[in-house]
């Protein structure tokens, strides 16, 4: 059986580790922290970024079971018009947040991959909230990318 990126980056405990780590460093950051600076930032949301990204890289639907959807996720990062710098500081910021969070060696790449992606999906047509359609399913990612029709292998 293959080991899934999730297993592999340490399961929950290594996504929250991640998702702690990455906001830690955002916060710090003059660019990167704008985007937290809005109100009703959700109190959990390192936790439920960690189930998001956890869901997405071979979890279990922890984030789509009690948390939100994919749909929900677009919407609330569309129609903010161009940000290339504080994109590209994002990825920065996260790739610092590999090593932070103490994640193997061997999931750093994959998992840099997998978020300099979904960033720029973010960015994505179409760019205003009211055009996103209902029911958009929850990206998955694997070892290898993107895992297009079907959960990555293995999964639960």
């Amino acid at each position: 059986m293959t080991t899934t990126l999730y297993e592999a980056a340490g399961g929950a405990e290594g996504m929250l580790r991640l998702a702690y780590a990455w906001h830690r460093r955002c916060m710090a950051d003059p660019l990167a922290s704008h985007p937290f600076s809005h109100p009703g930032q959700h109190p959990q949301h390192s936790e439920r970024l960690a189930a998001y990204w956890g869901e997405a890289i071979g979890g279990p639907p922890a984030y789509t079971e009690s948390m939100g959807d994919e749909t929900q996720v677009v919407r609330m990062h569309v129609g903010n018009g161009e940000h290339e710098e504080l994109n590209r500081r994002c990825i920065e910021l996260f790739e610092l947040a590999l090593v932070d969070a103490d994640l193997p060696h061997e999931t750093r790449g994959p998992l840099l991959d997998y978020f300099s992606w979904a960033t720029y999906q973010m960015m994505g047509e179409p760019r205003e909230r009211d055009a996103i359609p209902d029911g958009l399913e929850l990206p998955h990612w694997g070892w290898d990318g993107l895992v297009t029709g079907q959960r990555p292998p293995d999964h639960p």
